[in-house]
């Protein structure tokens, strides 16, 4: 009689196994998520960072990847000129923060792929904040910048989620074909 470890079908009540082959995940993110932490890190901009990173794909999100120490300014530009598809999530307060037109504008000037997401707002109501213009830090010429990197934007086809109205499975998954297909041409 063989000996069972050599052929594992014959021990009784033997359940086999199908290996889990891991999903290969790049060394570097492939997306770079622009969005106003306070409007979406829970919602839309969480759950698509873990919807593609289910899918293989890794993305940089600034609350995930940045650590205590890190050089915030250094690690954004570094992440948005090494990422393939950018990603930026209008929400209606997103044009308020310098940061996130900050990255808005490294995206369009890097000439990255960029899919727009406006999330409960329409793309005829974004302008750059009145915080951003009256804000001491941000510069005439910093405010001509976000500005015309918003307007290439809101000329970018892209999607748009209600949170009210909108099904959050069926917007995951366009959404994350959308950002793939667009990783795919980058290619």
């Amino acid at each position: 009689m063989p000996k069972c470890f050599a052929r594992p079908y014959c021990r009784p009540n033997h359940v086999q196994t199908v290996p889990v082959v891991p999903v290969s995940v790049p060394p570097h993110e492939d997306v770079f998520i622009s969005h106003r932490v306070p409007d979406t890190r829970r919602n839309i901009a969480g759950l698509l960072h873990d919807h593609l990173l289910m899918r293989g794909h890794r993305s940089f999100i600034d609350y995930r990847n940045l650590k205590a120490g890190d050089k915030l300014s250094e690690k954004i530009d570094t992440a948005v000129r090494d990422c393939k598809v950018g990603v930026v999530i209008f929400s209606p307060r997103y044009c308020e923060s310098s940061y996130c037109l900050h990255e808005l504008a490294l995206l369009m000037e890097y000439k990255k792929r960029v899919i727009p997401i406006f999330y409960n707002v329409k793309p005829s109501q974004l302008r750059v904040g009145d915080d951003v213009s009256n804000g001491p830090c941000v510069s005439e010429k910093e405010l001509e910048r976000f500005s015309t990197a918003l307007e290439e934007a809101k000329n970018i086809v892209g999607l748009s989620f209600d949170s009210s109205r909108g099904y959050w499975s069926e917007f995951l998954r366009s959404a994350s074909d959308a950002i793939i297909e667009q990783l795919g041409q980058s290619s």
